[in-house]
């Protein structure tokens, strides 16, 4: 409502209730209360952070506890905490060779990643920076290939790989998992290509720069953070896969995952040896993420904002 009043200059306008409720600060007032109470929060959420951090951290906390006590201190109910520790269950795991189980796991694992980056990323250079024709259907298809469940496909594949003679073949797993993981590396690096720059693109084309030459010189730089968060889930699924390795490998190509089911009996305690294989058969995957969790973090993020 708005009144008006005589003045010495003329009328005067005067803003009556209604008018004062549309003040432009109180807009301004509601942010400063939403930031204070994001900063009184701040503490509340910090603990919250810690405490789902230990909680998730507990079980391998307790799982490398349990790897340093000896088998009759690891098996008593209550659990034995202050039990003496000792590494005497990482002695036993050597003395069973799983030094060629790791070295298996090893090779497969990075063998397979490096042909799943040679073959996602110009797939994903196809579907991201040059987009083919319903592109979108590509992409379902791929994504199709990880429906069917990998135990229906056991009994044609074992057959298969028996038939070209490649049973207990490391080079076998390496295929294997290679076709496993392309589907999820060609989907993750999609989404990080479509972040490159166009003009960078089409000034590496004015220059003369082939398809090969963009890829690693302008590509590979830009999206190092996302092939490194493809690389590094493509290791963890392919180190820790178990079904094809238990069936399709016997003595020479036999990998950790497999080394680690050797230590459950019905007879005798295992627990503390479990737990010390479980242990070492962790810390390749555990060094490596530490090494690169800065490209890790950068990539994970990579394409999530637009």
């Amino acid at each position: 409502m708005t009144t008006t009043a005589p003045g010495p200059a003329g009328p005067v306008q005067k803003e009556g209730p209604e008018t004062s409720a549309a003040s432009p600060r109180r807009p301004l007032r509601r942010k400063r209360g939403a930031e204070d109470l994001s900063q009184r929060g701040g503490p509340i959420w910090a603990l919250l952070a810690w405490a789902l951090t230990l909680l998730f951290f507990a079980p391998v906390a307790w799982m490398v506890l349990t790897s340093l006590h000896k088998e009759v201190d690891a098996a008593t109910n209550p659990p034995s905490i202050f039990a003496p520790l000792t590494f005497s269950q990482y002695g036993l795991l050597f003395d069973r060779g799983v030094g060629p189980y790791l070295i298996n796991s090893a090779m497969a694992s990075a063998l397979s990643t490096i042909l799943v980056l040679a073959l996602a990323l110009p797939a994903a250079y196809a579907l991201s920076i040059k987009p083919v024709e319903k592109w979108t259907d590509v992409m379902f298809f791929f994504l199709s290939t990880k429906f069917l469940p990998p135990i229906a496909a056991l009994l044609p594949i074992y057959l298969i790989v028996k038939d070209l003679g490649m049973l207990d073949n490391v080079y076998t797993l390496v295929l294997l998992y290679t076709s496993m993981n392309l589907p999820i590396a060609v989907w993750m690096m999609q989404s990080f290509l479509a972040e490159v720059p166009k003009e960078m693109l089409e000034a590496a084309e004015v220059d003369g720069a082939g398809l090969l030459r963009t890829l690693w010189s302008i590509v590979r730089p830009v999206t190092m953070p996302g092939i490194a968060a493809t690389a590094l889930i493509c290791v963890i699924f392919s180190w820790n896969e178990f079904m094809f390795a238990l069936n399709l490998t016997a003595t020479r190509a036999s990998t950790a995952p497999v080394f680690l089911v050797g230590f459950i009996s019905s007879q005798g305690l295992f627990l503390a040896k479990l737990c010390a294989a479980a242990t070492l058969v962790s810390l390749p995957v555990l060094i490596a993420g530490w090494a690169a969790q800065d490209k890790l973090v950068r990539g994970l993020s990579l394409g999530a904002i637009k």
